[in-house]
Protein backbone atom coordinates (compact mmCIF):
# COMPACT_ATOMS: atom_id res chain seq x y z
CA UNK A 1 0.00 0.00 0.00
CA UNK A 2 1.48 3.34 -1.03
CA UNK A 3 1.63 6.31 1.31
CA UNK A 4 -0.01 9.47 -0.02
CA UNK A 5 2.19 12.54 0.47
CA UNK A 6 1.24 16.14 -0.27
CA UNK A 7 4.04 18.72 -0.41
CA UNK A 8 2.36 22.06 0.21
CA UNK A 9 4.77 24.61 -1.22
CA UNK A 10 6.37 22.24 -3.71
CA UNK A 11 7.50 25.11 -5.94
CA UNK A 12 9.98 26.47 -3.37
CA UNK A 13 13.59 25.36 -2.93
CA UNK A 14 12.95 22.99 -0.03
CA UNK A 15 9.78 21.61 -1.60
CA UNK A 16 11.51 20.94 -4.91
CA UNK A 17 14.32 19.06 -3.19
CA UNK A 18 11.90 16.97 -1.14
CA UNK A 19 9.95 16.16 -4.29
CA UNK A 20 13.16 15.09 -6.04
CA UNK A 21 14.02 12.76 -3.15
CA UNK A 22 10.56 11.14 -3.20
CA UNK A 23 9.64 11.11 -6.90
CA UNK A 24 11.41 7.84 -7.72
CA UNK A 25 10.33 5.97 -4.58
CA UNK A 26 7.49 3.50 -5.05
CA UNK A 27 6.49 3.68 -1.37
CA UNK A 28 4.90 7.06 -2.00
CA UNK A 29 2.12 8.49 -4.12
CA UNK A 30 2.71 12.22 -4.49
CA UNK A 31 -0.37 14.43 -4.57
CA UNK A 32 0.47 17.21 -7.02
CA UNK A 33 -1.53 20.38 -7.60
CA UNK A 34 -1.37 22.44 -10.77
CA UNK A 35 -0.33 26.09 -10.78
CA UNK A 36 -3.90 27.34 -10.42
CA UNK A 37 -4.84 24.74 -7.80
CA UNK A 38 -1.90 25.71 -5.57
CA UNK A 39 -3.62 29.08 -5.08
CA UNK A 40 -6.99 27.52 -4.34
CA UNK A 41 -7.84 27.10 -0.67
CA UNK A 42 -10.38 24.42 -1.54
CA UNK A 43 -7.88 22.40 -3.59
CA UNK A 44 -5.26 22.66 -0.88
CA UNK A 45 -7.75 21.63 1.82
CA UNK A 46 -8.78 18.61 -0.25
CA UNK A 47 -5.14 17.64 -0.76
CA UNK A 48 -4.34 18.09 2.92
CA UNK A 49 -7.30 15.89 3.90
CA UNK A 50 -6.53 13.24 1.26
CA UNK A 51 -2.86 12.84 2.16
CA UNK A 52 -1.55 10.43 4.74
CA UNK A 53 1.29 12.85 5.43
CA UNK A 54 1.60 16.49 4.40
CA UNK A 55 4.94 18.29 4.25
CA UNK A 56 4.65 22.06 4.56
CA UNK A 57 7.32 24.06 2.72
CA UNK A 58 5.77 27.45 3.30
CA UNK A 59 6.38 30.78 5.05
CA UNK A 60 5.41 30.70 8.71
CA UNK A 61 1.98 32.33 8.39
CA UNK A 62 1.05 30.14 5.44
CA UNK A 63 2.16 27.05 7.37
CA UNK A 64 -0.17 27.97 10.23
CA UNK A 65 -2.98 28.42 7.73
CA UNK A 66 -2.25 25.00 6.23
CA UNK A 67 -2.41 23.37 9.66
CA UNK A 68 -5.80 25.01 10.17
CA UNK A 69 -6.96 23.73 6.77
CA UNK A 70 -5.94 20.21 7.78
CA UNK A 71 -8.04 20.26 10.94
CA UNK A 72 -10.61 17.48 11.09
CA UNK A 73 -8.42 15.06 9.12
CA UNK A 74 -6.11 12.25 10.22
CA UNK A 75 -3.28 13.67 8.13
CA UNK A 76 0.08 13.75 9.87
CA UNK A 77 2.17 16.86 9.21
CA UNK A 78 5.83 17.71 8.83
CA UNK A 79 6.31 21.48 8.91
CA UNK A 80 9.56 22.74 7.37
CA UNK A 81 8.87 26.33 8.44
CA UNK A 82 9.77 27.84 11.81
CA UNK A 83 6.12 28.29 12.79
CA UNK A 84 5.86 25.34 15.19
CA UNK A 85 9.40 24.55 16.34
CA UNK A 86 8.74 25.39 19.97
CA UNK A 87 4.95 24.98 19.88
CA UNK A 88 3.06 22.70 22.25
CA UNK A 89 1.87 19.48 20.65
CA UNK A 90 4.67 19.40 18.08
CA UNK A 91 7.65 17.04 18.06
CA UNK A 92 10.98 18.55 17.10
CA UNK A 93 12.19 16.73 14.01
CA UNK A 94 15.76 16.01 15.15
CA UNK A 95 15.63 12.26 15.83
CA UNK A 96 19.21 12.11 17.09
CA UNK A 97 18.27 14.53 19.91
CA UNK A 98 14.63 13.78 20.72
CA UNK A 99 14.65 10.06 19.90
CA UNK A 100 13.66 8.14 16.80
CA UNK A 101 10.52 6.73 18.44
CA UNK A 102 9.30 10.21 19.32
CA UNK A 103 9.47 11.24 15.66
CA UNK A 104 8.15 7.92 14.36
CA UNK A 105 5.03 8.13 16.52
CA UNK A 106 4.33 11.85 16.13
CA UNK A 107 1.32 13.34 14.40
CA UNK A 108 2.93 16.78 14.14
CA UNK A 109 6.66 17.17 13.43
CA UNK A 110 8.47 20.49 13.09
CA UNK A 111 11.65 20.47 11.02
CA UNK A 112 14.66 22.06 12.74
CA UNK A 113 16.19 25.18 11.27
CA UNK A 114 19.40 24.73 9.28
CA UNK A 115 21.55 26.83 11.64
CA UNK A 116 20.05 25.31 14.81
CA UNK A 117 20.82 21.83 13.45
CA UNK A 118 24.56 22.53 13.64
CA UNK A 119 24.41 24.39 16.96
CA UNK A 120 22.22 21.83 18.71
CA UNK A 121 24.16 18.84 17.41
CA UNK A 122 27.27 20.33 19.01
CA UNK A 123 25.97 21.84 22.24
CA UNK A 124 22.91 19.86 23.38
CA UNK A 125 24.64 16.53 24.20
CA UNK A 126 27.43 18.31 26.08
CA UNK A 127 25.05 20.35 28.23
CA UNK A 128 22.94 17.26 28.93
CA UNK A 129 26.04 15.38 30.04
CA UNK A 130 27.11 18.21 32.36
CA UNK A 131 30.33 18.80 30.43
CA UNK A 132 29.27 22.35 29.54
CA UNK A 133 27.26 24.73 31.75
CA UNK A 134 23.67 25.52 30.84
CA UNK A 135 24.05 29.11 32.00
CA UNK A 136 27.05 30.13 29.87
CA UNK A 137 26.49 32.97 27.32
CA UNK A 138 27.26 30.93 24.20
CA UNK A 139 27.93 32.39 20.78
CA UNK A 140 27.33 30.75 17.42
CA UNK A 141 29.09 32.06 14.34
CA UNK A 142 27.86 30.50 11.11
CA UNK A 143 28.06 30.91 7.37
CA UNK A 144 25.58 29.47 4.85
CA UNK A 145 25.01 29.12 1.16
CA UNK A 146 22.56 31.70 -0.13
CA UNK A 147 19.79 29.18 -0.82
CA UNK A 148 18.95 29.33 2.87
CA UNK A 149 17.57 32.84 2.41
CA UNK A 150 14.75 31.79 0.08
CA UNK A 151 13.78 32.96 -3.37
CA UNK A 152 14.51 36.67 -2.85
CA UNK A 153 18.05 36.12 -1.62
CA UNK A 154 18.76 33.51 -4.29
CA UNK A 155 17.72 36.00 -6.96
CA UNK A 156 19.78 38.74 -5.37
CA UNK A 157 22.99 36.72 -5.22
CA UNK A 158 22.60 35.33 -8.71
CA UNK A 159 21.88 38.79 -10.13
CA UNK A 160 24.73 40.47 -8.21
CA UNK A 161 27.95 38.46 -8.58
CA UNK A 162 29.90 41.24 -6.86
CA UNK A 163 28.43 40.24 -3.47
CA UNK A 164 31.09 38.18 -1.69
CA UNK A 165 29.74 38.12 1.86
CA UNK A 166 26.53 39.17 3.57
CA UNK A 167 26.23 39.47 7.35
CA UNK A 168 22.66 39.71 8.61
CA UNK A 169 20.61 39.32 11.76
CA UNK A 170 22.41 42.41 13.05
CA UNK A 171 19.30 43.55 14.90
CA UNK A 172 19.54 40.38 17.05
CA UNK A 173 16.42 38.46 18.05
CA UNK A 174 16.74 35.98 15.16
CA UNK A 175 13.80 33.59 14.80
CA UNK A 176 16.10 30.56 15.28
CA UNK A 177 17.02 31.55 18.84
CA UNK A 178 14.01 30.03 20.67
CA UNK A 179 14.67 26.52 19.35
CA UNK A 180 18.42 26.84 19.93
CA UNK A 181 17.86 27.80 23.55
CA UNK A 182 15.06 25.32 24.26
CA UNK A 183 16.55 22.15 22.80
CA UNK A 184 20.06 22.84 24.08
CA UNK A 185 18.61 23.37 27.56
CA UNK A 186 20.20 26.80 27.98
CA UNK A 187 19.39 29.51 30.49
CA UNK A 188 20.26 32.24 27.95
CA UNK A 189 19.72 32.38 24.22
CA UNK A 190 23.06 32.31 22.37
CA UNK A 191 24.44 35.32 20.55
CA UNK A 192 23.93 34.28 16.93
CA UNK A 193 26.02 35.70 14.07
CA UNK A 194 24.74 34.38 10.71
CA UNK A 195 26.20 35.23 7.32
CA UNK A 196 25.81 34.18 3.71
CA UNK A 197 28.36 33.60 0.95
CA UNK A 198 28.04 33.24 -2.86
CA UNK A 199 27.66 29.46 -2.82
CA UNK A 200 24.29 27.81 -3.48
CA UNK A 201 24.47 25.37 -0.59
CA UNK A 202 26.61 24.40 2.37
CA UNK A 203 27.02 25.57 5.96
CA UNK A 204 29.69 25.79 8.65
CA UNK A 205 28.85 26.73 12.24
CA UNK A 206 31.32 27.46 15.04
CA UNK A 207 30.81 27.56 18.83
CA UNK A 208 33.93 29.02 20.53
CA UNK A 209 34.57 27.83 24.09
CA UNK A 210 37.13 29.54 26.34
CA UNK A 211 37.27 26.51 28.64
CA UNK A 212 39.72 28.09 31.06
CA UNK A 213 37.58 31.22 31.48
CA UNK A 214 34.42 29.13 31.74
CA UNK A 215 35.77 27.00 34.55
CA UNK A 216 34.42 24.04 32.59
CA UNK A 217 35.05 20.64 34.15
CA UNK A 218 35.92 19.04 30.85
CA UNK A 219 38.70 18.79 28.33
CA UNK A 220 38.69 18.44 24.52
CA UNK A 221 38.97 14.66 24.63
CA UNK A 222 35.95 14.40 26.92
CA UNK A 223 33.93 16.73 24.70
CA UNK A 224 34.79 14.75 21.58
CA UNK A 225 34.11 11.45 23.35
CA UNK A 226 30.70 12.61 24.52
CA UNK A 227 29.69 13.69 21.02
CA UNK A 228 30.98 10.44 19.52
CA UNK A 229 28.98 8.41 22.03
CA UNK A 230 25.85 10.51 21.47
CA UNK A 231 25.85 9.82 17.74
CA UNK A 232 27.46 6.39 17.51
CA UNK A 233 24.24 4.75 16.28
CA UNK A 234 23.23 7.28 13.63
CA UNK A 235 24.21 7.07 9.96
CA UNK A 236 23.76 10.82 9.46
CA UNK A 237 26.21 12.37 11.93
CA UNK A 238 29.98 11.86 11.86
CA UNK A 239 32.06 12.97 14.84
CA UNK A 240 35.68 13.22 13.77
CA UNK A 241 38.48 12.17 16.16
CA UNK A 242 40.64 14.89 17.65
CA UNK A 243 43.58 13.51 15.70
CA UNK A 244 41.58 13.91 12.48
CA UNK A 245 41.22 17.68 12.81
CA UNK A 246 41.99 19.43 9.49
CA UNK A 247 43.89 22.71 9.32
CA UNK A 248 41.03 24.37 7.45
CA UNK A 249 37.42 23.69 6.46
CA UNK A 250 36.02 24.48 3.05
CA UNK A 251 32.65 25.06 1.43
CA UNK A 252 32.54 24.43 -2.30
CA UNK A 253 30.73 26.89 -4.54
CA UNK A 254 29.14 24.07 -6.57
CA UNK A 255 28.68 21.44 -3.85
CA UNK A 256 26.40 18.50 -4.55
CA UNK A 257 23.35 17.76 -2.36
CA UNK A 258 24.26 15.94 0.85
CA UNK A 259 22.21 14.87 3.86
CA UNK A 260 24.92 14.22 6.43
CA UNK A 261 26.42 16.29 9.23
CA UNK A 262 30.07 16.44 10.32
CA UNK A 263 31.25 17.56 13.76
CA UNK A 264 34.71 18.50 15.01
CA UNK A 265 36.30 19.53 18.30
CA UNK A 266 39.30 21.80 17.67
CA UNK A 267 41.60 22.66 20.60
CA UNK A 268 44.77 24.61 21.28
CA UNK A 269 47.88 22.97 22.72
CA UNK A 270 47.08 23.59 26.37
CA UNK A 271 43.36 22.76 25.96
CA UNK A 272 42.32 26.15 27.34
CA UNK A 273 40.35 27.06 24.22
CA UNK A 274 38.10 24.93 22.04
CA UNK A 275 36.01 25.47 18.92
CA UNK A 276 33.09 23.15 18.28
CA UNK A 277 32.44 23.11 14.52
CA UNK A 278 29.65 21.63 12.40
CA UNK A 279 29.50 21.31 8.63
CA UNK A 280 26.34 20.37 6.75
CA UNK A 281 24.27 21.11 3.67
CA UNK A 282 21.71 23.76 4.63
CA UNK A 283 19.30 22.22 2.10
CA UNK A 284 20.08 18.65 3.19
CA UNK A 285 20.23 17.79 6.90
CA UNK A 286 19.35 21.46 7.38
CA UNK A 287 16.04 21.28 5.48
CA UNK A 288 14.77 18.77 2.91
CA UNK A 289 16.96 15.88 4.01
CA UNK A 290 15.78 16.26 7.59
CA UNK A 291 12.14 16.26 6.45
CA UNK A 292 12.63 13.05 4.48
CA UNK A 293 14.44 11.44 7.42
CA UNK A 294 11.42 12.20 9.62
CA UNK A 295 9.05 11.01 6.89
CA UNK A 296 10.89 7.69 6.67
CA UNK A 297 10.64 7.19 10.43
CA UNK A 298 6.94 8.15 10.52
CA UNK A 299 6.24 5.61 7.78
CA UNK A 300 8.24 2.78 9.34
CA UNK A 301 10.75 2.83 6.46
CA UNK A 302 14.55 2.65 6.55
CA UNK A 303 15.75 5.94 8.02
CA UNK A 304 18.25 6.60 5.22
CA UNK A 305 15.97 5.72 2.29
CA UNK A 306 16.19 8.24 -0.53
CA UNK A 307 18.92 10.27 1.20
CA UNK A 308 22.48 11.08 0.18
CA UNK A 309 25.11 10.28 2.76
CA UNK A 310 28.17 9.92 0.54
Amino acid sequence: MTIRVFIDGAAGTTGIEIHDRLASRNEFELIVLGNAERKSETARRDALHTADIAILCLPDDAAREAVALAEGSDTRIIDASSAHRVADGWTYGFPELVGRDAVANAARVSNPGCYPTGFLALVAPLVRAGLLPADWPYTFNAVSGYSGGGKALIERFEASPEIAFRAYGLGMGHKHLPEMQKYAGLVHAPVFSPSVIPAMRGMVGDVPLPLQAMGAKSNPAELQGCLAAAYEDTPFITVHPLADAPTELLLERDAQPWDGLELWVFADNDASQVRLVARLDNLGKGASGAAVQSLNLMCGLPETAGLRLA
